[in-house]
């Protein structure tokens, strides 16, 4: 199956028309696309399927999980699939089935282990506060954050357990939140603020066949081994903001094969 993935076009304040790939089977969005939500409507009659799994950014300024049930009849509307601790199994014009597994797998902290974890929750403090977000009427702070993390992870995990029949043939994973310091961002290395982006999954990757993530304003695209099989590859397609020159070498018609 041939994919097209977008990631953090931020279309409440980027100047970006996104057009459909030619060869696209089915769009990915993994997250960060509009703060307003206004901009999932320029994907309501894309002439291929959409999968949508929510960044951080999504949640802005509002209660996540009413945020959530929110977005979830948006997309409907749209028909737009979203994806939060969901799967959703399609077919390619090659006939295999493709199962995709979606959350935003908000961060745990534990990037750098737990003796790290104080630290890199309290640089987390200064993105909690930019996204203002709350739930059940308290600050959606750094230790809420990490609730919902290990909530995702632990979803992941049972997700990710062999079948139990020949439901499908390979496994896509579309997470918001990066699985593995090797999606850190060069420009500002391994510092406690690197928690707030990339998650220690690198045990899970290698149960999917394909892993996509954004978060991260850059691009990447790499593989992690895997005993008598093919090797795993994680992508990440992310757009970023143009005035900081994060757009450029961007390729949005760039087809992914799985």
């Amino acid at each position: 199956m041939r994919l097209q993935l977008l990631s953090d076009l931020h279309l409440e304040t980027e100047t970006f028309d996104p057009t459909p790939a030619p060869g696209a089977e089915l769009l990915v969005l993994a997250g960060d696309i509009d703060a307003t939500w206004e901009g999932l409507t320029r994907f309501a009659d894309w002439p291929v399927p959409v999968i949508f799994v929510p960044g951080n950014h999504e949640f802005d300024r509002r209660d996540v999980d009413e945020a959530l049930a929110g977005l979830r009849a948006r997309c409907a509307e749209l028909g737009i699939t979203l994806l939060e601790h969901d799967q959703t199994v399609r077919t390619g014009a090659d006939g295999r089935r493709v199962r995709f597994l979606g959350t935003v797998r908000w961060s745990d902290f534990d990037l750098f282990g737990p003796a790290q974890r104080e630290r890199a929750m309290r640089a987390a403090g200064y993105f909690t506060r930019v996204q203002q977000s709350t739930r059940a009427g308290a600050v959606f702070d750094p230790e809420a954050v990490r609730a919902a993390g290990l909530a995702d992870r632990a979803w992941l995990e049972t997700a990710l357990m062999p079948p139990a029949q020949d439901a499908w043939d390979v496994t896509v994973v579309i997470t918001h939140f990066a699985p593995s310091l090797r999606s850190a961002d060069p420009r500002y290395g391994q510092q406690p603020g690197t928690a707030s982006f990339c998650n220690a999954d690198d045990d899970l990757i290698p149960r999917a066949d394909l892993w996509l993530h954004g978060h991260l304003h850059c691009r990447h695209d790499y593989r992690v081994e895997r005993p008598g099989r093919a090797p795993a590859r994680v992508v990440c397609q992310a757009r970023g903001l143009a005035k900081k020159g994060e757009a450029d070498g961007f390729e949005p018609h760039r087809l992914i094969e799985v």
